[in-house]
């Protein structure tokens, strides 16, 4: 199948499907600060970027011993955090979200104000604070994340209410659990989810993205995957990861490939149907910079995306590629029509720095 062949099949599923699903996601919240770091200043409102992070970082290298000053030029204030970026897409893309998260206690936090506008906010807490320092070839997250040690299951149930919560978690069909690794009680999370929620009735899908684990332990990692299979005996599970994750993922699960660090469209189906068998989940889906794989039981496929050198906005693009894979796995679509929309949603945000609509989505998809 050509790529505008399926291009034109994804933007079709689109076109001739409602999402009407309920979700339920959870459980982060940030208020993130896009910046540049500066170059060289030429005016009061005019300065030359630090184009690359190789660049900033042997910046910041030649100053061991010395000292030195970086400017930092914040560009956008947005929403921030896995969970509230792949919730708001999904949001826009027409799925409607109840989120529990980190979203502000007393009231939203500002940067949520427009996405309670289009979901139901379950808050646990106060969000944390991001700044993102993107570059040409990759972006420098600082997080300042004095909130997350606050989502647990007893906070939930405090400020939630468990009635609340599993009333939202028996309606949802699809269910999003997102960036485990900055939020260090959340495997305990899970089990409790697991021992406290009715796990009977319609199978949800329930998607699960480790969100970079590399500063946790190969211990953590592992009992962390070993409770998201416990997930798959009730319903079906998708993990997400992005190329450093997958690498990790199995270097974890001792999977021994002759694939190298650097997937290709042809090597990481291999590995996401090798992760998949053995954690006996239902999808793992890979999503690198340039283009996506996935593999079911059934079958693997990988997919191009619409990768551009120099994107709007590039924080956030791989939630909105998995809310789009998603909403493509909810409305019947399969494995290469799910990872034509997840890439479609993050080519069409990082080009206008916007989360499309289903319409938008299928025009773009259409264009292509």
């Amino acid at each position: 199948m050509s790529d505008s062949t399926l291009a034109l099949q994804s933007a079709a599923l689109l076109r001739s499907s409602s999402p009407e699903v309920s979700a339920l996601l959870g459980f982060d919240g940030f208020v993130d600060t896009i910046c540049d770091a500066v170059e060289t200043r030429h005016s009061a409102t005019t300065y030359t970027r630090i184009a690359t992070l190789q660049a900033f970082g042997e910046r910041i290298a030649a100053a061991a011993g010395k000292s030195t000053n970086v400017e930092i030029v914040p560009t956008l204030l947005k929403l921030g955090g896995n969970g509230p970026i792949m919730a708001n897409a999904l949001s826009a893309l027409g799925v409607g979200v109840t989120y529990c998260g980190m979203t502000g206690l007393a009231a939203p936090h500002e940067v949520f104000t427009e996405f309670s506008t289009r979901a139901k906010l379950l808050p646990i807490c106060d969000p944390a604070f991001t700044d993102a320092y993107e570059f040409d070839d990759g972006k420098l997250i600082v997080g300042k994340h004095a909130t997350v040690a606050q989502v647990t299951w007893e906070n939930i149930l405090q400020n939630v209410g468990k009635g609340e919560f599993e009333k939202s978690w028996s309606e949802a069909r699809f269910v999003g659990i997102v960036n485990w690794t900055m939020l260090p009680f959340m495997t305990a999370l899970w089990d409790e989810m697991l021992a406290q929620l009715p796990q009977d009735g319609e199978p949800k899908t329930v998607f699960f993205d480790l969100a970079d684990p590399e500063k946790r332990s190969r211990e953590d990692i592992y009992q962390a995957l070993e409770t998201i299979a416990e997930f798959q005996k009730h319903h079906e599970v998708i993990l997400g990861l992005n190329e450093k994750e997958a690498l990790q993922v199995a270097e974890t699960l001792d999977i021994a490939t002759p694939l190298g660090d650097v997937l290709t469209l042809e090597t990481a189906p291999e590995l996401a149907a090798a992760i998949r068998a053995r954690l006996g989940v239902g999808v793992v889906v890979i999503h690198p910079t340039r283009f996506a794989a996935a593999a079911n039981a059934d079958d693997a496929a990988s997919v191009p995306g619409p990768w551009i050198a120099n994107p709007l906005i590039s924080t956030g693009a791989g939630d909105h590629f998995n809310a789009g894979f998603c909403l493509g796995q909810l409305l019947g679509g399969n494995l290469a029509q799910s990872l034509q929309i997840g890439v479609g949603t993050s080519g069409f945000y990082v080009r206008s720095a916007q989360s499309p609509s289903k319409t938008g989505l299928a025009g773009f998809l259409e264009e292509l």
